[in-house]
């Protein structure tokens, strides 16, 4: 294991179904293979488990968040790269959890929402457009688009080994890990 291996958070941001949890997972598979200490926090299963009883509201999102973000804090402090698969919709908290990681970097995972009630993998944009969902981001709640993130990963254009390579070529250019990149681009 690296032990020289210097914490950062990696929020992957955007809509659901743009491809976030996909992008962490394959980040995590190509850097197990080097022996990073690497934690993947979904969204999703955060939810679930640590914020089980938070609701949609805004505030309650925001409260959701704040929690992912202390995890991640912590694992950041402890050399462990964090990978957080979690929408984050609007800025002023993505802000925050900026400021109070410091290492952390910000993959704007940016896909059409055409695109994404397209692939709806989870069922959820269907739910939504027939009434039994509220307060869904994308469409009747918003979701504000990073600003500068550090990548963007265009997954209606891009294939998953792109996206990828973007993320871990950004993570060997500020010296989170070794170069890690491999010709991904040419796998999928």
């Amino acid at each position: 294991m690296n032990r020289q291996q210097r914490g950062v958070t990696v929020w992957f941001t955007g809509l659901s179904g743009a491809g976030k949890t996909t992008i962490a997972r394959a980040v995590m598979k190509e850097l197990q293979t080097t022996d990073a200490k690497v934690e993947i926090l979904d969204g999703d299963e955060i939810r679930q488990n640590l914020c089980k009883g938070l609701g949609f509201s805004t505030v309650d999102r925001q409260e959701n968040i704040r929690r992912i973000g202390f995890v991640a804090n912590l694992l950041t402090r402890n050399g462990v790269i964090v990978l957080v698969s979690a929408i984050a919709p609007h800025l002023e908290i993505r802000q925050e959890l900026r400021q109070n990681i410091g290492d952390f970097i910000e993959v704007y995972v940016n896909a059409p929402l055409a695109i994404c009630e397209h692939r709806d993998v989870k069922g959820l944009y269907k739910k939504v457009r027939s009434g039994l969902i509220e307060n869904f981001t994308g469409i009747d709640s918003g979701y504000d688009v990073p600003l500068q993130p550090e990548v963007e990963c265009q997954t209606d254009r891009e294939t998953v080994a792109q996206s990828t390579n973007k993320v871990l070529q950004k993570l060997a250019d500020l010296g989170h890990v070794r170069s890690v990149v491999k010709q991904l681009c040419q796998v999928g």
